[in-house]
């Protein structure tokens, strides 16, 4: 009897993947719990790559291909589920961000990727890139930007950030890039499409000094964290972890600005850029 067909990359081919994978366990009798430990992995990262929201590695495609006695299906289809516009390091979580319902964000210098303006990105990209050409700015910019399109659905995911004063204060592109930016994110606060704190300087040591942090909540997966530093990111589903994350959140929260008086701070550093950019 002739194998699985190859995936259709014009598709949805992680989602297609993922639906192949429950179909082949489900037909080997096994649990998510029992193919993940033949795997040396949870049973919720397989719930994740049948859901598609976590990127199916080489590694994995082989070992699925052995212990479902799947042929090589998923290991030939492993690279058209990988392809993203993404870096190697953001590729997984920007995937696993687009199909999440609820996304809690903490970041340290600089306003989040899903809410940035295009001269804010530009500004970003040329500084992590000084030498790059142009035609690689333009494409980093324009997945960056299409990455907030998530927020054009008027309810999902719901984006609770948490931002760090110095985000505020960092001016990144100019006072008339900064000023156009937090405009940007007023907007979208006022028109109760995001929740956003703002963790002043005052407050001193706080439960995220290490660095910034993500979680991401699913309707169909358990929730994920994300932690990143340069050219590094990892995404994390151990129970634990991710609980001890989301406290450490919560705890951000607690010690940040009401929304009120967040969206009062960033309104007045608004305003202070605006004038510096009409007064240089």
């Amino acid at each position: 009897m002739a194998g699985p067909k190859d995936l259709d990359p014009s598709s949805s081919p992680r989602a297609l993947l993922g639906a192949e994978l429950r179909h082949a366990r489900e037909k080997a009798g096994l649990s998510q719990e029992e193919l993940g430990q033949r795997l040396f992995v949870s049973g919720s990262f397989i719930g994740q790559l049948e859901a598609g929201t976590r990127r199916m590695q080489p590694e994995y495609a082989r070992m699925l291909d052995e212990v479902l006695g799947a042929e090589d299906f998923f290991r030939r289809n492993c690279g058209a589920a990988a392809k993203s516009r993404y870096p190697d390091h953001f590729a997984e979580a920007a995937e696993a961000e687009a199909r999440a319902t609820a996304i809690s964000q903490y970041t340290t210098l600089l306003i989040p990727g899903l809410l940035q303006t295009r001269a804010y990105a530009e500004a970003v990209f040329r500084a992590y890139k000084p030498t790059a050409p142009d035609a690689e700015i333009d494409a980093l910019v324009a997945a960056r930007l299409e990455r907030s399109h998530l927020l054009d659905d008027p309810t999902r995911p719901m984006l609770w950030v948490v931002l760090d004063e110095a985000v505020l204060r960092r001016e990144t592109g100019g006072p008339g890039v900064m000023a156009q930016t937090l405009q940007h994110v007023m907007t979208l606060i006022r028109q109760r499409r995001i929740i956003v704190q703002v963790l002043p300087f005052s407050r001193g040591a706080h439960s995220a000094m290490d660095g910034p942090l993500k979680l991401m909540e699913f309707a169909d997966a358990p929730p994920l964290s994300f932690v990143e530093a340069p050219d590094m990111g990892k995404l994390l589903d151990d129970p634990a972890t991710v609980a001890r994350h989301t406290r450490m959140f919560n705890l951000l929260l607690a010690e940040s600005l009401s929304a009120s008086e967040s969206l009062a701070l960033i309104e007045s550093v608004a305003q202070d850029y605006g004038h510096a950019e009409q007064h240089p």
